[in-house]
């Protein structure tokens, strides 16, 4: 009973990683996975999963063998890697933020059913995201998010259950994707962020590292891993459970989806809704909602903390404002790119998708080169297995974006 309490205690940076990563790769891109092509997709995101998992995994592990972050770990190899991954974050970070705000206001606005200008809501949304996080930091982000991440998955669970019982169709597993063009890009953006964009890796040390300041004792690797695992089994339960309901309401629909926030929110909605039966609206709003509250929550904590962190180890003097400078600039320039791009939610979600996928490669690279080399203890470094498994990955990933990038010239 003691094991499994204490267990339950080291429970925290995994679910905030479920939290950052079941968002737009889930409710946006696995049901539209589900819509347009069934359980074709299914496949893809179970190979992408495991694929990317030891990345995501040595965030964890770096943390707890040194008690620094990634980016910490990046420095030690070289300065150059670290202004890399700057330049990289810099120029993805507001188009990430407001894409997911604008979701999260689409679902507020239809659930509520008001009609006043999204950037107005998500206006609201950042505010009260940056209280939270301005008060409570990462303890009350820690606690937050175990509530969250339970009522996602109760409800989206709920959710499916009431789709399969209303489900006639059969069902069918057969390839229905020809990789056309188009749906070469709608590939690489449903696997860009499933189950989320590798430097969330970075995300992942940086909560590790945290957890550690409020412990007393230093948690052992099976602990963290365990926490880490069990937040990384969440993304693909959620993710095979939203591509489920895309496939048993959505598909054969002949429904186009919108490209605006509000359209698209109140269709998935409705769609849900019309299909499962009015029931259904509570288990569908309360898990929409939760899926992109919490990740619209995370990420704006993460992308502050992650600059404030990389400046702070470029820089001979540091600033301790750091954070909160980000987290006002963050704020705010998403905040501008809604109000320009308000009906274009759609379009903000591919190329924040797209630009995830292809510096996949990089972060992969980056990450199996850190957990091997002299700055990690033996004893914390990869199995042979693990080891194997990256090196598939890092060729998978590498030959898939190769792949992408040469169908935009042919």
């Amino acid at each position: 009973m003691n094991k499994i309490k204490d267990k339950l205690k080291a429970l925290g940076p995994g679910l905030l990683f479920a939290g950052a990563a079941i968002g737009v790769s889930h409710l946006v891109q696995s049901t539209r996975a589900g819509a347009d092509y069934g359980f074709s997709l299914l496949w893809a995101l179970v190979i992408i999963h495991i694929v990317k998992y030891p990345f995501f995994q040595f965030g964890t592990r770096y943390a707890n063998a040194t008690g620094e972050n990634l980016l910490q770990g990046y420095n030690r190899i070289h300065k150059g890697t670290l202004i890399g991954y700057f330049i990289i974050n810099l120029a993805s970070i507001f188009t990430i933020q407001a894409a997911l705000t604008l979701v999260t206001a689409g679902i507020v606005m239809n659930i509520l059913n008001i009609h006043i200008n999204p950037a107005i809501v998500s206006i609201i949304i950042t505010a009260i995201c940056a209280v939270i996080l301005l008060v409570g930091r990462y303890q009350l982000l820690d606690k937050v998010m175990k509530y969250i991440v339970l009522t996602l998955t109760i409800t989206t669970i709920a959710a499916l259950c009431i789709a399969i019982q209303k489900n006639v169709e059969p069902v069918s597993f057969l390839q229905k994707h020809h990789f056309e063009p188009t749906e070469v890009v709608f590939l690489i953006a449903f696997l860009g962020w499933m189950p989320a964009p590798l430097d969330v890796s970075i995300w992942q040390s940086l909560w590790s590292q945290e957890k550690q300041k409020d412990i007393t004792t230093k948690s052992n690797l099976k602990s963290v891993l365990f926490d880490f695992n069990v937040g990384y089994f969440f993304t693909l339960l959620l993710g095979i459970c939203f591509l489920s309901m895309g496939a048993l309401v959505m598909y054969n629909s002949g429904t186009v989806f919108q490209n605006g926030a509000l359209g698209f929110s109140k269709q998935l909605i409705e769609m849900y809704t019309q299909n499962i039966g009015g029931a259904s609206f509570i288990f569908i709003a309360v898990a929409a909602f939760t899926t992109m509250f919490s990740t619209t929550l995370t990420a704006l904590d993460a992308s502050s903390r992650t600059m404030e962190t990389t400046l702070n180890l470029l820089q001979d003097n540091p600033s301790k404002k750091t954070y909160l400078y980000w987290l006002i600039a963050l704020a705010i320039g998403t905040i501008l790119i809604i109000s320009f791009f308000t009906d274009q939610m759609l379009t903000l979600i591919k190329v924040a998708t797209v630009i995830g996928f292809l510096t996949t490669p990089f972060f992969a690279v980056l990450n199996y080169t850190l957990i091997t080399s002299k700055h990690t203890p033996k004893t914390h470094q990869p199995s042979l297995g693990l080891k194997i498994l990256s090196w598939i990955g890092i060729a998978f990933l590498t030959g898939f974006s190769i792949w992408y990038v040469s169908t935009l010239f042919m």
